[in-house]
C-alpha cells in the first residue's frame, strides 16, 4: 500500500495541529519528494528507509523527523476526540507502561498525566525543537549541532509512546473509520526507520513487541 493512499486518507479527516512543510528548492525538501517517491513506487518499506547514496545521515533523519511528526498527528487527530481525561487518566500503554512528562521547564521532575495533556505537550515540544533552526539548521550551509542527534532520539521515543497508546487504547476506533491498514504501514515505517539506525532503545519497543513481530517479521530478523 502507497504512503500517497495513507496521506489522502488521513487529510480528509481532523487534524491534531498543522502540517509541518519542507521549503521548495532546499536539499531537505528534495529528500523529502525522494524519500515520498520510493514510497508510492510501492517499494520495500525495509529498503526506504536506508540511507540513499551519497546523502547526508543528519539530512535523511531530519527530514523522516519532520514527517513522522506530521504522521502521527494525523493518526492521533482520528482518535483525539476519545483520549480524554476521563477514559485515559494516564499516559499509558496497557497496565505495565506507564509514561511520565518532563521537559526541564515547566515539568522539571517526571510527572504523571493525562494522555492528552501528555500528547499536546509532547507535540508542542518537537514542534519547537524542529522549528529551532540552531538545532534543525535550513541552509545546508550551517552543520548541525552535537546535539542533534540525542534530540532526534528522544523525538522518535517520544512519537513512539503515541503508537503504543494509541494501538493499546484506541484501535477500535482506528478500524471502526477504515485506518487500520494505513496506520499499520506508519508503524512498519516507523519502526524499520529507527531500527536502521538504531534510535529508540530496544527497551521503549517491548509494549508493542507481539505485534511487531508479527507485521515487521523481516526486520526482526536483520536486527
Amino acid at each position: 500500500m502507497s504512503f500517497g493512499g495513507f496521506i489522502d486518507f488521513f487529510q480528509k479527516g481532523k487534524t491534531f495541529r498543522p502540517k509541518k512543510k519542507f521549503s521548495p528548492g532546499t536539499l531537505r525538501y528534495s529528500l523529502y519528494k525522494h524519500a515520498q517517491a520510493s514510497l508510492n513506487s510501492g517499494i520495500n518499506l525495509r529498503n526506504a528507509v536506508q540511507l540513499p547514496q551519497g546523502e547526508d545521515l543528519y539530512d535523511w533523519i531530519a527530514v523522516h523527523v519532520v514527517d513522522f511528526f506530521n504522521r502521527i498527528n494525523l493518526i492521533y487527530g482520528t482518535v483525539c476526540d476519545y483520549c480524554t481525561d476521563t477514559s485515559c487518566p494516564t499516559m499509558s500503554g496497557g497496565p505495565k507502561f506507564e509514561y511520565l512528562w518532563a521537559d526541564k521547564e515547566r515539568y522539571k521532575k517526571p510527572t504523571p498525566l493525562p494522555a492528552p495533556q501528555y500528547v499536546s505537550l509532547l507535540m508542542d515540544w518537537i514542534e519547537t525543537q524542529i522549528n529551532n533552526e540552531n538545532l534543525f539548521p535550513v541552509s545546508t550551509d550551517v552543520p548541525f549541532p552535537k546535539t542533534f542527534m540525542p534530540v532526534c532520539k528522544k523525538i522518535l521515543t517520544r512519537l513512539f509512546r503515541v503508537f503504543v497508546h494509541v494501538y493499546i487504547h484506541h484501535f477500535d476506533r482506528i478500524i471502526s473509520i477504515g485506518a487500520e491498514p494505513h496506520v499499520n504501514t506508519c508503524y512498519k515505517h516507523f519502526y524499520y526507520f529507527i531500527t536502521e539506525f538504531d534510535l529508540v532503545i530496544n527497551k521503549e519497543l517491548e509494549p508493542l513487541m507481539e505485534m511487531t513481530s508479527k507485521m515487521c517479521q523481516d526486520g526482526l530478523q536483520n536486527q
